[in-house]
């Protein structure tokens, strides 16, 4: 891979785009968690994202990935639209998992993973600097951690379930 420091702080990037929103769920439970789908429920009788999505994950995401990515010097703008795109993808992956009849919360080994964190990347490809083939490697690491990290977080008790 290219740039090593650029690639692993693409992956911490990632990491707080779409960790931060669990951890301050832990922190004040469901406090200020309006869902972003206002509770919708399409003809399928399914949510149309379900009651985890929420604006307050949202904000949080992109504020924190801004503020890391500022800490970082890769400007907390980009930050901003890491973490912007990466939820774009989480929330595709969960109209997409409910249209499935998933449950909220049920794994989907690539899906949970893939469209979070290969939809930045692709999008962000020019400004990050990255290869084809530096992304497929990162959307790699990505799922890999993302596993490693969960079993880790539900054993601290941060997370309700591993994955």
């Amino acid at each position: 891979m290219g740039d090593l420091r650029l690639n692993l702080t693409v992956l911490v990037l990632l990491g707080a785009a779409n960790g931060t929103p669990i951890f301050l769920k832990r922190l004040i439970g469901d406090r200020f968690a309006a869902p972003l789908d206002f509770g919708l429920i399409l003809s399928d009788r399914q949510p149309f994202l379900g009651s985890s999505k929420t604006f307050r994950g949202l904000a949080v995401s992109i504020a924190a990935t801004a503020a890391v990515a500022a800490m970082l010097k890769l400007g907390w703008r980009l930050g901003a639209e890491i973490a912007a795109i990466s939820m774009m993808g989480d929330i595709a992956a969960s109209f997409l998992k409910r249209r499935l009849g998933l449950a909220p919360h049920s794994r989907a080994l690539g899906l949970d993973q893939i469209p979070e964190a290969l939809l930045p990347l692709v999008i962000l490809r020019g400004p990050l600097g990255l290869s084809g083939l530096e992304i497929v490697l990162l959307v790699m690491a990505f799922i890999l951690l993302e596993i490693w990290l969960s079993r880790l977080f539900f054993m601290l008790h941060i997370r309700d379930q591993p994955y």
